[in-house]
């Protein structure tokens, strides 16, 4: 069934919360603890936004995106980023035909549902950005000619914040496209002990069986839902709490580099999609605060002096997250 065959419902209230609670439990089968995680990555999919993964190897980040392309019933691609790989290896590229004498467009893994980047920082700038026009409009220009993306369409990339040698550090423009960074870190000993048990019993592969999670949403579902999240309720005192939590980082002292107006709509998306999680069909302070980090982490700079003396991005928005007052619910 195409899309555009007919307007979809938007997928509302109970029966929006409740369709997320099953994405949650299915992927949970495979992608043991790390609750929050998987919590912002469906986050990212409410919202219609892509989600930048970065964490050290072997804590499941190409995991995670595996089984959340099990539970959904729609198209999805994986693109292993490299040194050596082309623009075109991803949008797609015009093919002579001798036969008819004329060009066929061939078109690239960045045609799906759900596209997997893994380890983006290991293509050169002219290659990741082949993934600007596809985040930001929904389409792809190949031969002057622009055709649009199947919706919904959701990137999620993968990166090693750690080993830097052969890596090419994402532009700012590019940061800026993903609406969530999240970032992966080691599993508490319990969840580990129930992953080793999980991987290991009667089994001699490496890797988790994702047969086990069962499909539960189509396209046209996700596209409802995402709808359906749009119009959660954002009262002006709460837009106002947002647009001041990203002025403040303009002004902040030791960020270098404050977020821009995307930082304010992304937060605001990205809050409503929090509410929907927690079964609400309006936002809170609570929801902006408990996004805003990894809505805005990779939107600011920090001053090299903060830098020097170890702080990270999460350190100082928690210090303005303090600061900045919030409104009386």
């Amino acid at each position: 069934m195409s899309l555009d065959a007919a307007p979809l419902v938007p997928i509302t209230g109970t029966a929006l919360a409740e369709r997320a609670a099953a994405v949650r439990d299915e992927v949970g089968k495979a992608f043991i603890g790390q609750a929050d995680v998987l919590d912002q990555i469906l986050i990212a999919l409410l919202a219609g936004g892509h989600a930048l993964l970065e964490g050290v190897p072997g804590l499941g980040k190409t995991l995670v995106v595996r089984a959340l392309s099990k539970a959904l019933d729609c198209g999805y691609a994986r693109v292993q980023f490299t040194p050596d790989l082309m623009p075109s290896d991803i949008s797609g590229h015009a093919v002579y035909d001798p036969k008819t004498e004329s060009f066929n467009i061939r078109r690239g893994p960045v045609f799906t549902n759900l596209l997997l980047a893994d380890e983006i920082n290991r293509a050169p700038a002219k290659t990741q950005s082949a993934l600007l026009e596809a985040m930001q409009e929904l389409q792809v220009t190949i031969e002057g000619h622009s055709f649009e993306l199947p919706p919904p369409f959701l990137t999620l990339a993968t990166q090693n914040p750690v080993e830097q040698e052969g890596t090419y550090p994402l532009p700012e423009a590019q940061l800026d496209r993903f609406l969530l960074k999240i970032l992966i870190g080691y599993p508490t000993r319990a969840d580990e002990k129930r992953m080793v048990t999980a991987v290991s019993l009667g089994r001699s592969a490496s890797d988790f069986d994702l047969s086990q999670v069962r499909r539960v949403l189509g396209p046209e579902e996700i596209v409802a839902m995402q709808q359906g999240t749009a119009l959660v309720r954002v009262d002006e005192t709460v837009i106002d709490y947002v647009v001041r939590i990203v002025g403040t980082t303009r002004d902040w002292a030791g960020i270098a580099l404050g977020a821009g107006p995307r930082g304010s709509l992304a937060l605001v998306r990205a809050a409503r999609a929090q509410a929907v999680l927690s079964g609400r069909d309006f936002v809170t302070p609570d929801d902006v605060r408990e996004i805003a980090k990894p809505a805005l982490r990779h939107r600011i700079a920090l001053a090299p002096e903060l830098q020097i003396e170890g702080q990270s991005p999460d350190d100082v928005l928690q210090a303005l997250l303090a600061k900045v007052e919030a409104p009386r619910q």
